[in-house]
Protein backbone atom coordinates (compact mmCIF):
# COMPACT_ATOMS: atom_id res chain seq x y z
CA UNK A 1 0.00 0.00 0.00
CA UNK A 2 1.49 3.69 -0.73
CA UNK A 3 2.35 6.34 1.95
CA UNK A 4 -0.33 8.65 2.45
CA UNK A 5 2.09 11.14 3.19
CA UNK A 6 5.22 10.67 0.46
CA UNK A 7 3.13 11.07 -1.80
CA UNK A 8 4.58 8.72 -5.06
CA UNK A 9 6.42 10.25 -8.00
CA UNK A 10 6.55 8.54 -11.37
CA UNK A 11 8.90 7.02 -13.49
CA UNK A 12 9.20 10.01 -15.36
CA UNK A 13 10.16 12.48 -12.38
CA UNK A 14 12.72 9.65 -11.34
CA UNK A 15 14.51 9.76 -14.81
CA UNK A 16 14.27 13.37 -15.02
CA UNK A 17 15.82 13.47 -11.23
CA UNK A 18 18.91 11.49 -12.55
CA UNK A 19 19.43 13.09 -15.90
CA UNK A 20 18.75 16.87 -14.22
CA UNK A 21 16.18 17.79 -16.40
CA UNK A 22 12.34 18.71 -16.06
CA UNK A 23 9.37 16.68 -17.53
CA UNK A 24 5.55 16.26 -16.96
CA UNK A 25 4.99 13.03 -14.91
CA UNK A 26 3.28 9.96 -16.23
CA UNK A 27 0.89 8.10 -13.95
CA UNK A 28 2.24 5.89 -11.46
CA UNK A 29 2.58 2.04 -11.68
CA UNK A 30 1.49 -0.52 -9.19
CA UNK A 31 5.69 -1.46 -9.06
CA UNK A 32 6.39 2.15 -8.52
CA UNK A 33 3.82 2.67 -5.50
CA UNK A 34 5.72 -0.65 -3.74
CA UNK A 35 8.79 1.54 -4.70
CA UNK A 36 8.47 4.77 -3.07
CA UNK A 37 6.18 2.87 0.02
CA UNK A 38 9.46 1.38 0.53
CA UNK A 39 11.99 4.18 0.79
CA UNK A 40 9.52 5.73 3.04
CA UNK A 41 9.46 3.34 5.60
CA UNK A 42 13.35 3.01 4.96
CA UNK A 43 13.48 6.83 6.31
CA UNK A 44 15.77 7.51 9.38
CA UNK A 45 14.86 11.07 11.85
CA UNK A 46 16.87 12.02 14.71
CA UNK A 47 14.74 13.92 16.89
CA UNK A 48 16.75 16.43 19.00
CA UNK A 49 15.19 17.92 22.26
CA UNK A 50 16.17 20.17 25.04
CA UNK A 51 14.16 18.08 27.57
CA UNK A 52 12.97 14.29 28.29
CA UNK A 53 10.32 13.55 26.49
CA UNK A 54 8.16 11.67 29.47
CA UNK A 55 6.38 12.37 31.31
CA UNK A 56 4.05 15.05 29.71
CA UNK A 57 3.61 17.86 31.86
CA UNK A 58 4.50 20.96 29.39
CA UNK A 59 3.41 22.00 26.63
CA UNK A 60 6.50 21.50 24.89
CA UNK A 61 6.45 17.90 25.95
CA UNK A 62 3.66 17.24 24.30
CA UNK A 63 3.80 18.66 20.96
CA UNK A 64 7.13 17.02 21.00
CA UNK A 65 5.48 13.88 22.14
CA UNK A 66 2.01 14.02 19.98
CA UNK A 67 4.87 14.88 16.45
CA UNK A 68 7.95 12.21 17.57
CA UNK A 69 4.93 9.29 17.97
CA UNK A 70 3.17 10.40 14.59
CA UNK A 71 6.61 10.78 12.91
CA UNK A 72 7.31 6.89 14.10
CA UNK A 73 4.21 5.62 12.87
CA UNK A 74 5.59 6.33 9.01
CA UNK A 75 9.48 5.96 9.52
CA UNK A 76 12.28 5.43 12.20
CA UNK A 77 13.10 7.57 14.91
CA UNK A 78 15.33 7.81 17.26
CA UNK A 79 14.68 10.39 20.08
CA UNK A 80 18.03 12.20 21.62
CA UNK A 81 16.61 14.31 24.79
CA UNK A 82 18.34 15.66 27.18
CA UNK A 83 17.65 15.61 31.34
CA UNK A 84 18.32 17.98 33.80
CA UNK A 85 20.63 17.73 36.61
CA UNK A 86 18.43 15.92 39.65
CA UNK A 87 15.43 15.20 37.18
CA UNK A 88 14.43 11.39 37.68
CA UNK A 89 15.30 9.44 34.30
CA UNK A 90 11.83 8.52 32.41
CA UNK A 91 10.95 6.76 29.15
CA UNK A 92 7.54 6.94 26.64
CA UNK A 93 5.27 4.24 27.13
CA UNK A 94 6.05 1.16 24.80
CA UNK A 95 2.73 2.08 22.32
CA UNK A 96 5.30 5.46 21.48
CA UNK A 97 6.93 3.88 18.39
CA UNK A 98 9.96 5.23 18.66
CA UNK A 99 12.79 2.93 17.85
CA UNK A 100 15.02 4.03 20.59
CA UNK A 101 15.60 6.76 23.08
CA UNK A 102 18.74 7.78 24.26
CA UNK A 103 18.94 10.57 26.76
CA UNK A 104 22.02 12.73 27.44
CA UNK A 105 22.77 14.05 31.06
CA UNK A 106 22.60 18.04 31.46
CA UNK A 107 25.38 19.99 33.09
CA UNK A 108 24.12 22.62 35.61
CA UNK A 109 21.60 25.72 33.85
CA UNK A 110 21.82 29.02 35.06
CA UNK A 111 24.64 29.37 36.89
CA UNK A 112 26.60 33.05 37.85
CA UNK A 113 29.13 32.21 34.98
CA UNK A 114 26.76 31.01 32.38
CA UNK A 115 24.11 34.19 33.38
CA UNK A 116 26.94 37.31 32.97
CA UNK A 117 28.14 35.55 29.41
CA UNK A 118 24.38 35.38 28.79
CA UNK A 119 24.03 39.02 29.17
CA UNK A 120 27.39 39.92 27.78
CA UNK A 121 26.37 37.85 24.47
CA UNK A 122 26.79 37.48 21.54
CA UNK A 123 25.43 33.85 22.29
CA UNK A 124 22.19 34.05 24.53
CA UNK A 125 22.30 32.66 27.64
CA UNK A 126 18.86 30.48 26.51
CA UNK A 127 21.51 28.87 23.87
CA UNK A 128 24.58 28.29 26.62
CA UNK A 129 22.20 27.09 28.98
CA UNK A 130 21.82 23.77 26.59
CA UNK A 131 24.99 23.59 25.56
CA UNK A 132 28.39 21.26 26.50
CA UNK A 133 31.19 20.05 24.48
CA UNK A 134 30.84 17.03 26.35
CA UNK A 135 27.08 16.81 25.09
CA UNK A 136 27.81 17.70 21.66
CA UNK A 137 30.42 14.72 21.63
CA UNK A 138 27.67 12.24 22.72
CA UNK A 139 25.15 13.60 19.98
CA UNK A 140 28.22 12.88 17.52
CA UNK A 141 28.74 9.48 18.61
CA UNK A 142 24.90 9.16 18.43
CA UNK A 143 24.95 10.36 14.52
CA UNK A 144 28.22 8.49 13.45
CA UNK A 145 26.05 5.44 14.88
CA UNK A 146 23.74 5.33 11.86
CA UNK A 147 23.00 6.97 9.09
CA UNK A 148 19.73 9.78 9.47
CA UNK A 149 17.88 11.00 6.68
CA UNK A 150 16.79 14.34 8.20
CA UNK A 151 17.42 15.62 11.55
CA UNK A 152 14.32 17.73 13.70
CA UNK A 153 15.75 20.07 16.06
CA UNK A 154 13.32 21.51 18.53
CA UNK A 155 14.28 24.99 20.14
CA UNK A 156 16.73 27.61 18.54
CA UNK A 157 17.88 26.51 21.57
CA UNK A 158 19.96 24.04 20.49
CA UNK A 159 21.56 25.88 17.14
CA UNK A 160 24.90 25.64 18.73
CA UNK A 161 25.12 21.63 17.87
CA UNK A 162 24.36 22.64 13.88
CA UNK A 163 27.60 22.10 13.25
CA UNK A 164 27.90 18.44 14.76
CA UNK A 165 25.04 17.53 12.97
CA UNK A 166 26.32 18.93 9.35
CA UNK A 167 29.33 16.74 10.11
CA UNK A 168 27.27 13.61 10.41
CA UNK A 169 27.37 10.97 7.37
CA UNK A 170 25.39 11.70 4.97
CA UNK A 171 24.63 15.02 5.77
CA UNK A 172 21.11 15.06 7.22
CA UNK A 173 18.80 17.35 6.13
CA UNK A 174 17.39 19.96 9.07
CA UNK A 175 14.37 20.77 10.23
CA UNK A 176 13.99 23.56 13.34
CA UNK A 177 10.66 23.42 15.15
CA UNK A 178 10.20 26.92 16.41
CA UNK A 179 7.62 26.25 19.13
CA UNK A 180 7.76 30.08 20.21
CA UNK A 181 9.62 32.78 18.56
CA UNK A 182 11.74 33.18 21.53
CA UNK A 183 12.48 37.04 21.15
CA UNK A 184 8.69 37.65 21.10
CA UNK A 185 8.28 35.79 23.87
CA UNK A 186 11.57 37.64 25.94
CA UNK A 187 10.28 41.54 24.63
CA UNK A 188 7.00 41.04 25.76
CA UNK A 189 7.85 39.74 29.08
CA UNK A 190 10.04 42.77 28.92
CA UNK A 191 6.78 45.14 28.85
CA UNK A 192 4.72 43.55 31.57
CA UNK A 193 7.84 42.35 34.18
CA UNK A 194 7.25 44.91 37.64
CA UNK A 195 10.49 44.87 38.33
CA UNK A 196 13.13 47.24 36.61
CA UNK A 197 16.11 45.34 36.42
CA UNK A 198 14.33 42.20 35.57
CA UNK A 199 12.96 44.43 32.69
CA UNK A 200 15.95 45.80 31.88
CA UNK A 201 17.82 42.17 31.49
CA UNK A 202 14.79 40.75 29.50
CA UNK A 203 15.11 43.88 27.09
CA UNK A 204 18.89 42.58 27.02
CA UNK A 205 18.18 39.04 26.43
CA UNK A 206 15.07 39.88 23.48
CA UNK A 207 17.79 41.07 21.53
CA UNK A 208 20.54 39.11 21.93
CA UNK A 209 17.94 36.18 20.86
CA UNK A 210 16.15 37.84 18.27
CA UNK A 211 19.72 38.10 16.88
CA UNK A 212 20.61 34.31 17.25
CA UNK A 213 17.39 33.92 15.41
CA UNK A 214 18.37 36.06 13.14
CA UNK A 215 21.48 33.61 12.43
CA UNK A 216 19.12 30.22 12.78
CA UNK A 217 17.36 31.63 9.60
CA UNK A 218 20.04 32.02 7.59
CA UNK A 219 21.03 28.06 7.82
CA UNK A 220 18.92 25.02 7.72
CA UNK A 221 16.77 23.55 5.01
CA UNK A 222 13.04 23.96 6.59
CA UNK A 223 11.57 26.20 9.57
CA UNK A 224 8.46 24.97 11.24
CA UNK A 225 6.64 27.29 13.22
CA UNK A 226 2.42 27.02 15.05
CA UNK A 227 0.91 29.66 13.20
CA UNK A 228 0.64 31.48 10.15
CA UNK A 229 1.06 35.29 12.43
CA UNK A 230 4.82 33.62 13.16
CA UNK A 231 5.54 32.67 10.09
CA UNK A 232 4.84 35.96 8.27
CA UNK A 233 6.55 37.79 11.09
CA UNK A 234 9.63 35.48 10.86
CA UNK A 235 9.50 35.86 6.94
CA UNK A 236 9.90 39.48 7.71
CA UNK A 237 13.23 39.32 9.36
CA UNK A 238 14.47 36.56 6.61
CA UNK A 239 12.30 36.69 3.34
CA UNK A 240 14.39 33.53 1.54
CA UNK A 241 14.06 31.37 4.77
CA UNK A 242 11.45 28.12 4.10
CA UNK A 243 9.18 28.18 6.74
CA UNK A 244 6.03 26.32 6.95
CA UNK A 245 3.14 25.73 9.32
CA UNK A 246 2.95 22.81 11.77
CA UNK A 247 0.42 24.25 14.29
CA UNK A 248 -0.20 22.72 17.96
CA UNK A 249 -2.48 19.66 18.09
CA UNK A 250 -4.82 17.66 20.26
CA UNK A 251 -5.57 13.96 20.77
CA UNK A 252 -9.54 14.49 20.60
CA UNK A 253 -10.11 10.83 21.16
CA UNK A 254 -8.45 11.53 24.47
CA UNK A 255 -10.68 14.30 25.33
CA UNK A 256 -13.97 12.66 24.15
CA UNK A 257 -16.95 12.49 26.41
CA UNK A 258 -16.53 8.53 26.91
CA UNK A 259 -12.97 8.88 27.86
CA UNK A 260 -13.56 11.81 29.84
CA UNK A 261 -16.44 9.70 32.11
CA UNK A 262 -13.93 6.54 32.18
CA UNK A 263 -11.31 9.25 34.18
CA UNK A 264 -14.19 10.02 36.25
CA UNK A 265 -14.72 6.90 37.21
CA UNK A 266 -11.56 5.68 37.16
CA UNK A 267 -10.25 8.43 39.21
CA UNK A 268 -13.54 9.40 41.66
CA UNK A 269 -12.10 12.78 41.37
CA UNK A 270 -14.93 14.97 39.50
CA UNK A 271 -16.16 18.27 41.47
CA UNK A 272 -19.74 18.54 42.47
CA UNK A 273 -18.91 22.15 42.27
CA UNK A 274 -18.78 24.20 38.77
CA UNK A 275 -15.53 25.82 38.34
CA UNK A 276 -13.85 28.00 36.04
CA UNK A 277 -10.78 26.21 35.15
CA UNK A 278 -6.80 27.41 34.18
CA UNK A 279 -4.78 24.53 32.97
CA UNK A 280 -0.71 24.96 32.42
CA UNK A 281 2.40 24.89 33.89
CA UNK A 282 3.08 26.82 37.16
CA UNK A 283 6.27 27.75 37.19
CA UNK A 284 5.99 29.76 33.92
CA UNK A 285 5.92 33.52 33.97
CA UNK A 286 3.48 34.06 31.55
CA UNK A 287 0.94 31.68 33.37
CA UNK A 288 1.95 32.72 36.76
CA UNK A 289 1.02 36.66 35.60
CA UNK A 290 -2.07 35.24 34.24
CA UNK A 291 -3.90 33.66 37.01
CA UNK A 292 -2.41 36.19 39.66
CA UNK A 293 -3.63 38.99 37.84
CA UNK A 294 -7.15 37.38 37.24
CA UNK A 295 -7.61 36.54 40.71
CA UNK A 296 -6.84 39.91 41.96
CA UNK A 297 -8.31 41.96 38.93
CA UNK A 298 -11.32 39.48 37.51
CA UNK A 299 -12.46 37.10 40.21
CA UNK A 300 -14.00 39.00 42.79
CA UNK A 301 -16.53 40.45 40.49
CA UNK A 302 -17.36 36.69 39.44
CA UNK A 303 -17.09 35.48 42.47
CA UNK A 304 -19.92 38.21 43.78
CA UNK A 305 -21.98 37.69 40.92
CA UNK A 306 -22.06 33.88 40.81
CA UNK A 307 -21.50 31.71 44.39
CA UNK A 308 -22.20 28.94 43.41
CA UNK A 309 -18.83 28.48 41.12
CA UNK A 310 -15.09 28.49 42.23
CA UNK A 311 -11.61 29.29 40.21
CA UNK A 312 -9.42 25.99 39.90
CA UNK A 313 -5.91 26.48 39.26
CA UNK A 314 -4.67 23.02 38.14
CA UNK A 315 -0.43 22.53 36.75
CA UNK A 316 2.53 21.75 37.52
CA UNK A 317 4.96 23.47 40.29
CA UNK A 318 2.73 26.52 41.19
CA UNK A 319 5.23 29.44 42.33
CA UNK A 320 5.18 30.82 45.76
CA UNK A 321 2.65 34.16 44.32
CA UNK A 322 0.31 31.27 42.75
CA UNK A 323 0.44 29.33 46.06
CA UNK A 324 -0.48 32.19 47.81
CA UNK A 325 -3.86 32.97 46.23
CA UNK A 326 -5.72 29.46 47.81
CA UNK A 327 -8.89 30.49 49.14
CA UNK A 328 -11.82 29.25 50.45
CA UNK A 329 -12.86 29.58 46.65
CA UNK A 330 -9.54 28.90 44.68
CA UNK A 331 -8.13 25.97 44.52
CA UNK A 332 -4.28 25.73 43.57
CA UNK A 333 -4.08 21.64 43.03
CA UNK A 334 -0.52 21.42 41.17
CA UNK A 335 0.54 17.97 39.28
CA UNK A 336 -1.98 16.20 38.33
CA UNK A 337 -2.01 12.35 36.89
CA UNK A 338 -5.02 13.14 34.40
CA UNK A 339 -6.85 16.52 34.11
CA UNK A 340 -9.97 15.69 32.09
CA UNK A 341 -11.76 15.22 35.20
CA UNK A 342 -10.91 18.77 36.21
CA UNK A 343 -12.97 19.66 32.81
CA UNK A 344 -15.53 17.78 33.50
CA UNK A 345 -16.77 20.07 36.52
CA UNK A 346 -16.01 23.37 34.56
CA UNK A 347 -18.16 25.48 33.21
CA UNK A 348 -15.32 27.22 31.62
CA UNK A 349 -11.89 27.25 30.89
CA UNK A 350 -9.84 30.95 31.23
CA UNK A 351 -7.09 31.72 29.21
CA UNK A 352 -6.01 35.54 31.07
CA UNK A 353 -2.27 35.45 28.92
CA UNK A 354 -0.87 38.83 28.83
CA UNK A 355 2.44 37.88 27.95
CA UNK A 356 4.13 34.47 26.02
CA UNK A 357 4.18 33.62 22.79
CA UNK A 358 3.41 30.43 20.10
CA UNK A 359 -0.15 28.73 20.27
CA UNK A 360 -1.84 27.42 23.52
CA UNK A 361 -2.32 23.63 23.86
CA UNK A 362 -4.67 24.80 26.67
CA UNK A 363 -7.08 26.34 24.13
CA UNK A 364 -7.12 23.23 22.00
CA UNK A 365 -7.37 20.62 24.94
CA UNK A 366 -10.71 22.83 26.36
CA UNK A 367 -12.08 22.90 23.29
CA UNK A 368 -11.34 18.86 22.09
CA UNK A 369 -12.75 18.40 26.27
CA UNK A 370 -16.53 20.37 25.18
CA UNK A 371 -15.86 23.45 27.57
CA UNK A 372 -16.66 26.79 26.67
CA UNK A 373 -13.28 28.97 27.06
CA UNK A 374 -12.61 32.85 27.63
CA UNK A 375 -9.82 33.87 26.30
CA UNK A 376 -7.81 37.07 25.64
CA UNK A 377 -6.86 37.94 22.24
CA UNK A 378 -3.12 37.07 23.35
CA UNK A 379 -4.02 34.43 24.55
CA UNK A 380 -5.62 32.76 21.32
CA UNK A 381 -2.87 34.04 19.16
CA UNK A 382 -2.32 31.33 16.12
CA UNK A 383 -5.51 29.30 16.66
CA UNK A 384 -8.20 30.17 13.65
CA UNK A 385 -11.06 30.25 15.75
CA UNK A 386 -13.60 32.54 15.85
CA UNK A 387 -15.10 35.09 18.32
CA UNK A 388 -18.50 33.92 19.95
CA UNK A 389 -18.48 30.96 17.45
CA UNK A 390 -15.61 28.66 18.37
CA UNK A 391 -14.94 30.84 21.77
CA UNK A 392 -15.33 34.45 23.58
CA UNK A 393 -12.54 36.73 23.50
CA UNK A 394 -12.24 39.54 25.86
CA UNK A 395 -9.58 42.01 27.15
CA UNK A 396 -9.47 43.59 30.61
CA UNK A 397 -10.88 42.91 33.54
CA UNK A 398 -14.56 43.83 32.92
CA UNK A 399 -14.64 42.49 29.52
CA UNK A 400 -13.67 39.07 30.85
CA UNK A 401 -15.56 39.12 33.69
CA UNK A 402 -18.54 39.92 31.66
CA UNK A 403 -17.44 37.34 29.20
CA UNK A 404 -17.33 34.35 31.95
CA UNK A 405 -20.40 35.31 33.55
CA UNK A 406 -22.51 34.87 30.26
CA UNK A 407 -20.68 31.61 29.66
CA UNK A 408 -22.15 30.56 33.07
CA UNK A 409 -25.11 31.70 33.20
CA UNK A 410 -26.11 30.15 30.15
CA UNK A 411 -26.28 26.95 29.40
CA UNK A 412 -27.59 28.11 25.72
CA UNK A 413 -24.13 29.49 25.01
CA UNK A 414 -22.33 27.11 26.63
CA UNK A 415 -23.50 24.36 24.92
CA UNK A 416 -23.08 26.03 21.63
CA UNK A 417 -19.72 27.03 21.98
CA UNK A 418 -18.36 23.45 23.13
CA UNK A 419 -19.91 21.99 20.11
CA UNK A 420 -18.70 23.94 17.55
CA UNK A 421 -15.34 24.05 19.25
CA UNK A 422 -15.20 20.45 19.67
CA UNK A 423 -16.06 19.54 15.72
CA UNK A 424 -13.37 22.30 14.90
CA UNK A 425 -10.36 20.89 16.83
CA UNK A 426 -11.49 17.21 15.17
CA UNK A 427 -11.60 18.46 11.74
CA UNK A 428 -8.78 21.11 12.50
CA UNK A 429 -6.10 20.07 14.83
CA UNK A 430 -6.39 16.57 15.74
CA UNK A 431 -2.53 15.65 15.68
CA UNK A 432 -3.18 12.99 12.65
CA UNK A 433 -4.28 15.74 10.81
CA UNK A 434 -1.74 18.08 12.24
CA UNK A 435 1.27 15.69 11.29
CA UNK A 436 0.42 15.10 7.70
CA UNK A 437 2.14 17.96 6.53
CA UNK A 438 5.25 17.49 8.96
CA UNK A 439 5.77 14.18 7.36
CA UNK A 440 5.46 15.79 3.86
CA UNK A 441 8.31 18.21 5.02
CA UNK A 442 10.56 15.69 6.26
CA UNK A 443 9.74 13.25 2.79
CA UNK A 444 10.45 16.08 0.36
CA UNK A 445 13.67 16.84 2.40
CA UNK A 446 15.17 13.18 1.50
CA UNK A 447 13.13 11.92 -1.37
CA UNK A 448 15.74 13.85 -3.87
CA UNK A 449 18.19 11.77 -2.45
CA UNK A 450 17.25 8.72 -2.03
CA UNK A 451 16.33 9.01 -5.88
CA UNK A 452 19.52 9.70 -6.72
CA UNK A 453 20.87 6.79 -5.02
CA UNK A 454 19.31 4.49 -7.15
CA UNK A 455 20.49 3.02 -10.74
CA UNK A 456 19.23 5.03 -13.84
CA UNK A 457 17.69 2.46 -15.35
CA UNK A 458 14.87 2.16 -12.63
Amino acid sequence: MPSTFCKPLEKGLSRAVARGTKTTPSPASPTDLVFFSLLDRSMRLLYFTAHQIWPINTGARLRDYQLARQLAARFSVTFVEMRHAGEEHTMPPDGSGLTSVVTLDKGRTYSAFKILRGLAGPTPLTVLNCWSLRLASELADVLQSRQFDTVQIEGMQLMKYLPVIRKAPGCPATVVDWHNIESELMWRYAKTAGNPLKRVAAWRMAKLIERAENRLLDTCDTHIVTSERERQKLLARHPGANIQVIPNGVDAGYYSPKQIAEACRRTGQCDSRRTILFVGSMDYHANIDAVTWFSRAVWPEIARNHPDVKFTIVGRDPAPEVRALASDRIDVIGTVDDVRPFYASAVAVVVPLRSGSGTRLKILEAMAAGVAVVSTRLGAEGIDAENDVHLLLADGGPEIAAAVGRVVSSAETRARLSAAARAFVVSRYDWTVVSEQLCRIHCDLVRPRQLSSFPKGL
